[in-house]
């Protein structure tokens, strides 16, 4: 029994159900933010979301049955139960937050697309890379922040006036969010050379480390890739092996 229901839930069509429920339910929770449609739909939309997650919980059931305590091996199994255990949760006060977080059923489709799987996987992998990455950044920034406060702080307080104001006003720069017209141009205005400080930030940030962590993810997906490919030929090279010797000892029985 346990083989044959592991056998229903990997089939094709389980996982596009699992993953149409997914969809309409977060249609359901977008509709249940609505004090107009609330007030039309409201005992519907209550049961259709109900239903939604009788559906999620009987998934979960059926594979703690069909895979046993293998189940909490996979970090996506961990992922679901959580999510789904998250509804349960008694709507009281302290846990009103809680209960907002029923949205994060959404984020299922994640665990249950294997194209979205791998997306992901390569995100988690490459964030030991990235955190060095970020430290690069945070350092550059400080040294920046440092700079444009003795340079600019005296002028224009309100975005170099200290270290919190120089730092996020150099992010600003950093995303190319109204950068010249909003805060460099002023600033030479008073400082004529004060694009010599401004222009390098932008290409060591902009173009520079943010293209570093774009290759980095990058990188690591199509590590990803080709771990899964490698993972993949091998099981098929064992099962034609295993054919093969099937094969074999059938003709030597006939001898």
């Amino acid at each position: 029994m346990r083989q044959r229901l592991g056998q229903i839930l990997d089939l094709s069509l389980t996982q596009n159900v699992i993953i149409g429920v997914i969809l309409l339910n977060a249609v359901i929770l977008g509709m249940e933010t609505s004090d107009t449609l609330m007030a039309q739909y409201g005992p519907v939309l209550r049961m259709l979301d109900l239903a939604c997650l009788a559906v999620f919980t009987a998934e979960i059931v059926a594979k703690l049955i069909a895979r046993g305590p293998a189940f909490f091996k996979s970090g996506w199994n961990i992922f679901d139960f959580i999510i789904v255990g998250i509804a349960y949760l008694p709507a009281t006060q302290g846990f009103s937050v809680l209960r907002a977080l029923r949205i994060l059923r959404v984020l299922r489709v994640v665990s249950v697309a294997p194209r979205l799987r791998r997306v992901v996987e390569g995100f988690i992998t490459a964030l030991p890379g990235m955190g060095s990455v970020f430290l690069l950044m945070a350092i550059i920034f400080y040294i920046g922040a440092v700079m444009a406060t003795k340079l600019f702080g005296d002028s224009f307080p309100q975005w170099f006036g200290d270290l919190g104001n120089s730092a996020y006003s150099l992010f600003q720069i950093m995303t190319l969010e109204s950068w010249s017209m909003g805060i460099v141009r002023p600033v030479m205005e008073v400082y004529p050379y004060a694009w010599a400080f401004f222009v390098p930030f932008i290409m060591v940030t902009t173009f520079a480390v943010v293209n570093l962590l774009v290759g980095l993810i990058v990188n690591s997906m199509q590590d990803a890739h080709h771990e899964e490919d490698v993972v993949r030929t091998d099981a098929y090279r064992d099962e034609v092996i295993a054919r093969l010797e099937a094969i074999e000892k059938h003709l030597a029985d006939r001898r």
